[in-house]
């Protein structure tokens, strides 16, 4: 290629003056070319890996291409319409080469193509299709409606200087002549030239591109089949065309056995019909995704129309991964741009409260380059998080009506993930209320919060709750007996993160809800339901009720003055309690205080130092406590009033099933009041 010649094209070319042209066909890469490529092979990409996925991309974007056009023009593809993608590798010359018999290139087409940043034939042809009035197309040629390009030939191309010292292109364009070699070393510029009979030999039936990369030292491992294998599986196993790999030395053995089959599915199973597949394709690419050996409870499979167009295909576990809890696997849904894989790490592709989901998203509408960074703030992506919610919890909550086993099942497994979403999804939070379930003091198994609802007593108003570990050990807590009596459902909540929600949920279908751990609670108000018909009928009973409480205050004022006096850098308060029935003492947080399963959350996660006084309530019908008030009361007590108080306050605290401040203290007490009763003494001994 002359100067003149070069001028020439420039003149005809405003992409051929972004490259600057030399003697010889040296060319100089456009100026942003320059300063973009340490950018792209060094930054843009955090694994080398990637330079296989964009290839391989690019291949095939070029043979849909070619498929598109032989529409208009078959003998384009002169009888040769098996589109292919072809991955050799040569340990002696350090070569890696990705062949296809796509579209192909002209020379004008690697100047502007190879020579340039952001100008893209994919993107000319895709202004071109939408151009040509989408509908009539495909009206007229139904296989261009499903013309769908996976890559933008340029940016991703120079990947390939990440792991090669240099890059050959050898390239015909379907119905041309001429064939040309392009070469570079990614720093210096490009030559052109025409390719001679060994490169043209390369060419598979006379088109498509050959891209051979000079594999650096630090890059060999790229030179191991099955290192090459394992990256086709990972990023390019949907692409939609076969992709082969074998050794591409001289008189080479095959090293693999299955070198003629190809290495990727060659088929993206979320992009075919949903009619079109069985349960055993899906449970197939499941097991491919995870490598576990359960098979999903619930499959997803959607395309979402409009301003954001995807395509998911998640699944449900039936049993909880092993890493669910793993602070640095935090997320597991394969993020896709047009069938190419893009990473499995997009934080805020779904909420992580939805983590144990496992599948697939794949969005049309993002750029095959990019980064990590860029993928934490895009909008597409929160719009993407968004519409995967709404649709997971629609179809959980059709799981929960129409199969209450398998969706108990689910709610075992994740219930406590989902939980979370409780806490600061408030746009999910109605849905998620609608999926929670909960152990009852009321019957065994799992209830909603609407059943508790319909079975609230007249003139309740709160949703009554107890926390702690375990729902058994929670059925016998003191603080939920005075509300078992009354026929009043207190709701069992056994995970760490209710603790945290509860506070900020606030209520469900106005009924707040409130633990019975905490607070002053008249329970008296139901009491009239306990009464038959002819009681009820007595005008004098709400006397009597009323004169036995008072008669209580009076008998036990002497116990509870006492109990004040001797627990007063202990309790905040000491009071009667309508919530004991058969248990003589309990504790309780006090209105302004933090609720007692709570503080011992913070306790053991974040240090936490109590600022507020727990209260002590007794039971003034339980038979101990009338005799400590009796005891109390008369001039020479069997026991010591601050021994009768230590010993009750710590009763409460074993009750709560907590541990002593002083169990030496404890014990020498309990062996005082036992003496006592066996009227035996201690200094004899």
């Amino acid at each position: 290629m002359t100067a003149n010649t070069n001028k020439d094209n420039a003149a005809a070319n405003p992409a051929a003056d972004a490259a600057s042209i030399g003697e010889n066909g040296q060319f100089a890469f456009q100026a942003e070319v320059s300063r973009l490529l340490s950018i792209v092979t060094n930054a843009l990409y955090s694994n080398r890996d990637i330079f296989l996925r964009e290839l391989i991309s690019n291949a095939s974007d070029a043979c849909d291409k070619l498929r598109y056009m032989a529409i208009a023009e078959p003998s384009l593809v002169g009888g040769d319409a098996q589109y292919r993608i072809d991955v050799a590798y040569d340990t002696t010359a350090r070569t890696v080469t990705v062949t296809d018999n796509g579209i192909g290139m002209d020379k004008q087409d690697l100047i502007d193509n190879l020579g340039t940043i952001a100008r893209s034939g994919t993107a000319r042809l895709m202004e071109q299709v939408k151009a040509a009035a989408p509908q009539a197309q495909a009206a007229k040629n139904p296989e261009s409606a499903a013309l769908s390009l996976i890559g933008q030939f340029g940016v991703g191309f120079y990947a390939s200087f990440m792991v090669a010292n240099t890059v050959d292109v050898v390239t015909q364009k379907a119905g041309t002549e001429n064939a040309y070699l392009w070469s570079s070393d990614g720093v210096s510029g490009f030559t052109i030239a025409e390719a001679g009979a060994e490169d043209r030999a390369k060419l598979q039936n006379g088109r498509g591109t050959v891209i051979i990369l000079h594999i650096k030292d630090d890059a060999s491992d790229y030179l191991i089949p099955d290192k090459l294998s394992q990256i086709i599986t990972q990023y390019s196993d949907h692409v939609a065309l076969p992709v082969y790999l074998r050794s591409n030395a001289p008189d080479a053995k095959p090293e693999r056995d299955d070198e003629d089959a190809p290495v990727n599915a060659g088929s993206a199973l979320w992009t075919r019909q949903k009619s079109t597949l069985k349960d055993e394709d899906y449970n197939n690419f499941y097991s491919t995704l995870t490598f576990g050996m359960d098979t999903p409870s619930l499959t997803l499979h959607w395309t979402a129309e409009g301003k954001i167009e995807y395509t998911g295909l998640l699944f449900v576990p039936t049993m909880r991964p092993f890493d669910m809890f793993d602070p640095s696997r935090r997320h597991a849904v394969r993020l896709y741009v047009r069938r190419v894989f893009i990473t499995d790490q997009c934080e805020n592709l779904v909420f992580p409260w939805l983590r144990f989901l496992r599948g697939v998203i794949d969005c049309q509408d993002l750029q095959l380059n990019i980064s990590r960074e860029m993928l934490q703030h895009n909008p597409l992506i929160h719009a993407i998080r968004r519409g995967v919610a709404r649709k997971v919890l629609s179809e959980l909550l059709k799981l929960s009506r129409d199969d209450i086993p398998a969706y108990a099942t689910f709610w075992g497994q994740f219930g406590m993930i989902l939980k979370e979403g409780l806490y600061d999804a408030i746009d999910h939070r109605e849905d998620l209320f609608k999926l929670a379930r909960f152990y009852s003091s009321a019957k065994d198994g799992l209830v909603s919060l609407e059943d508790y609802v319909a079975r609230m007593k007249d003139g309740q108003e709160k949703i009554y709750y107890i926390t702690g570990e375990n729902a058994d050990a929670l059925r016998k807590s003191p603080q939920i007996e005075g509300y078992k009596s009354r026929g009043i459902e207190v709701l069992l909540m056994t995970d760490t993160i209710d603790s945290f929600w509860l506070p900020q949920a606030g209520d469900f279908e106005g009924k707040r809800f409130q633990s019975v751990t905490k607070g002053f609670e008249d329970l008296s108000r139901f009491d009239a339901d306990k009464k038959t018909d002819n009681q009820a009928d007595k005008p004098d009973n709400a006397d009597k009720s009323d004169k036995g409480a008072d008669k209580a205050k009076t008998d036990t004022a002497p116990l509870i003055a006492v109990l004040t006096e001797v627990l007063k850098d202990e309790v905040d308060a000491v009071r009667i309690s309508s919530r004991l029935t058969e248990s003589p003492v309990c504790l309780v947080a006090a209105d302004h205080g933090v609720d007692m399963h709570m503080e011992n959350v913070l306790k053991i996660q974040q240090h936490y130092t109590p600022t507020a006084k727990r209260v002590l309530e007794i039971n003034a019908g339980h038979a101990l406590i009338k005799g400590l008030a009796a005891q109390i009361s008369a001039a020479t007590p069997q026991i010591g009033r601050e021994d009768a108080a230590w010993l009750l306050y710590d009763q409460a605290k074993i009750l709560q099933g907590e541990k002593l401040a002083d169990p030496a203290a404890f014990a020498a007490r309990l062996t005082t009041l036992m003496s006592a009763l066996m009227n035996t003494d201690l200094k004899k001994n």
